[in-house]
C-alpha cells in the first residue's frame, strides 16, 4: 500500500510539472525565420495584349511574426499568429521570352494548433494572407494584390521561453502557388 501511495504521489508530481511547463510557453511571442520560396505563378498581362507572364523560381525569404498562445490545455498549444512575409525577387517569362520579375510581399494571420511532447512539439496553421505583387517585364510595370488561404505544419524545440522553429507553408495565391520552407527562432514573454 505505500509503495502505491508513492507511486501515485510521483505520477501526480509529473503530472503538475508537465501542466506548468505547458504554461510557461503561454502568453504573447516574437520572433523571425529565414528559408526558400518557391513560386509558381502565371497571369495574363492586359498591357501587352494578354500575353502569359509565368515565374517558376525560387529565392531566399524572410518573415517575421507575433502571436499569442493561449496555453489552455497542457501539452496542447492553441495560438493566433500574425506575420509580414518577403517572399524575395522571382525571376521568369513573357510569351517564352526572359526578362520578367515579380516581387510578392504579404501580411498573413493564422490559428495554430500544437502538440507538445516535452521540449519538441509540432504544429499546423491555417489562415489567410493579403498580398501585394510588383511585376517588371519588359517594357511595363505591373502591381496587383489579393487575399488568399495558407496553411502549414511545422516542428519546434523549446527551452524555456526560447524556441526554434522549422516550418512548410503553402500559400494558395489567386494566380499560383508559394511554396516557403523556413527555419526560425521564437521567444515568448
Amino acid at each position: 500500500m505505500k509503495r502505491l501511495f508513492t507511486l501515485l504521489s510521483a505520477a501526480a508530481l509529473a503530472c503538475s510539472a508537465g501542466t506548468a511547463f505547458a504554461g510557461k510557453d503561454s502568453g504573447f511571442y516574437i520572433g523571425g525565420s529565414v528559408g526558400q520560396a518557391d513560386v509558381e505563378y502565371s497571369d495574363d498581362v492586359p498591357e501587352l495584349g494578354n500575353v502569359e507572364f509565368e515565374i517558376d523560381d525560387d529565392d531566399t525569404a524572410y518573415k517575421g511574426f507575433v502571436g499569442y498562445n493561449f496555453g489552455l490545455v497542457p501539452f496542447l498549444d492553441l495560438a493566433v499568429e500574425g506575420s509580414y512575409i518577403d517572399f524575395g525577387s522571382q525571376n521568369g517569362e513573357i510569351n517564352n521570352i526572359k526578362g520578367a520579375n515579380v516581387d510578392i510581399t504579404g501580411w498573413s494571420a493564422a490559428g495554430l494548433v500544437g502538440f507538445n511532447l516535452g521540449p519538441v512539439g509540432v504544429f499546423g496553421k491555417a489562415g489567410l494572407i493579403a498580398w501585394d505583387d510588383d511585376i517588371d517585364a519588359l517594357s511595363f510595370d505591373e502591381s496587383d494584390s489579393g487575399t488568399d488561404p495558407m496553411y502549414g505544419v511545422g516542428a519546434k524545440f523549446q527551452l524555456g521561453s526560447f524556441a526554434i522553429r522549422a516550418e512548410y507553408e503553402l500559400f494558395d495565391l489567386e494566380n499560383g502557388d508559394i511554396d516557403y520552407f523556413s527555419v526560425g527562432a521564437a521567444y515568448t514573454f
